[in-house]
């Protein structure tokens, strides 16, 4: 019964699919600082879902988020997106997305974006 009710909790719980296209006009703000393929201000995006926090090769991250222990999935990253500073204090992210149906759009498009061609020729070469 116990398993019944957790499963029915994490189902209610679970967040609906994200607006790909209007994830992408969310992702236009984050371009100050991120780009899909290439490390700018803050690192790249593909290849993000899986990847330990703090891990691109390259990149100059803060010392909190090489610590973080994060793993980037939805649910870490809509966490994440919504409070950096309060998620990784000392994160040298200072954007939040407090909108929750931003969040879900954005990430639906990181995720659709990490398939893409772009993603897959900037992480074979």
């Amino acid at each position: 019964m116990a398993l019944g009710v957790t499963v029915f909790g994490t189902c209610a719980a679970a967040a609906p699919p994200g607006d790909t296209r209007h994830g992408e006009e969310v992702y236009s703000l984050c371009l100050a600082c991120h780009a899909l393929a290439e490390n700018r201000t803050g690192p790249r995006h593909c290849g993000l879902f899986g990847r330990r926090a703090g891990s691109v090769p390259g990149f100059a991250y803060s010392e909190a988020m090489k610590r973080s222990g994060i793993v980037w999935s939805a649910a870490t990253l809509d966490g994440f997106l919504a409070a950096p500073s309060q998620v990784v204090p000392g994160t040298a992210m200072y954007v939040d997305v407090r909108d929750a149906k931003e969040r879900a759009d954005l990430i639906a498009y990181l995720e659709q974006a990490g398939r893409s061609e772009v993603c897959k020729v900037a992480q074979s070469g």
